[in-house]
């Protein structure tokens, strides 16, 4: 857990996994509020769940399989939660596992990714924000031409590089979509709806923000593109893309409610 920590506090990619614990022990402390915790006969099966995750240390420890120093962190924090929720389903039983389900699988989140699937998320991020900022380009009628992750605009060639990626806020706002489906959607479709849209919603944050500065930069003043924006502008382009979320969210509960209502009058 600390040599988690300390890469959350490290590396943008991974700054969501202080995150987690957190909020996970919040939304357990509130559904427990909400559900009758008591042992039952099922209990027994948290064995099961209790020696996968002592074996996987045992394998982690014992250097039996050379794995690469992230994948080894990524098992450990693996075998970690899977004892959690081992403890939670040998001390109370599966009834209560089942009520607190969404916090407990909520908990794989603090896994870190290996190295290699965070780069591909990266390099995901980068490209389709590069073709997502061509498309804002050419809506606004701003002659742009794009080779790969290179975009160029009159006056003005743009690299989409890691750092434009911003992993960072889109890992942090596919949590939040998760937490927020969760709390206030009922459906389960409609839960999938929402944070499947966090996805696309991400990558049109990136392109807004490259779009954003780049006009800015080319027509207001250069300042722009090496500015406050550029370097800590990502927090305003965030909170835009929650708004989006929470709107999101209103639309779907409104689509709720109604057929909710019938249910009720039927």
């Amino acid at each position: 857990m600390v040599d988690a920590s300390k890469l959350a506090l490290s590396n943008d990619a991974y700054t969501h996994i202080l995150l987690i614990l957190p909020l996970s022990l919040a939304l357990i402390y509130f559904a427990a509020r909400e559900t009758q915790v008591f042992f039952d006969q099922a209990a027994w099966a948290g064995a099961i769940p209790l020696t996968v995750a002592l074996l996987l240390r045992v394998v982690i420890a014992s250097g039996i399989c050379h794995f690469a120093s992230d994948v080894r962190l990524s098992l450990s924090m693996l075998a970690l939660v899977i004892w959690w929720i081992g403890s939670v389903l040998l001390c109370f039983g599966l009834q209560t596992l089942r009520s607190l389900l969404f916090p407990l699988c909520f908990l794989f989140l603090i896994v870190p990714l290996p190295e290699r699937v965070v780069n591909s998320l990266t390099g995901f991020l980068q490209y389709q924000s590069a073709v997502a900022s061509a498309i804002l380009f050419r809506c606004a009628r701003v002659p742009v031409t794009r080779d790969g992750i290179m975009l160029s605009i009159p006056g003005l060639d743009i690299e989409v590089a890691q750092e434009c990626s911003s992993i960072r806020s889109s890992l942090m706002l596919m949590v939040t979509t998760l937490v927020f489906a969760h709390l206030f959607l009922r459906s389960r479709w409609k839960q999938i709806l929402l944070v499947a849209l966090a996805i696309p919603l991400a990558v049109a944050k990136n392109a807004v923000r490259i779009f954003t500065i780049a006009e800015l930069g080319t027509r207001v003043d250069p300042a722009f593109l090496d500015g406050r924006l550029h370097r800590h502008g990502g927090i305003v382009f965030f909170s835009l893309a929650v708004g989006v979320v929470v709107l999101l969210l209103w639309l779907l509960n409104r689509w709720e409610s109604p057929a909710l209502s019938g249910q009720r009058e039927s």
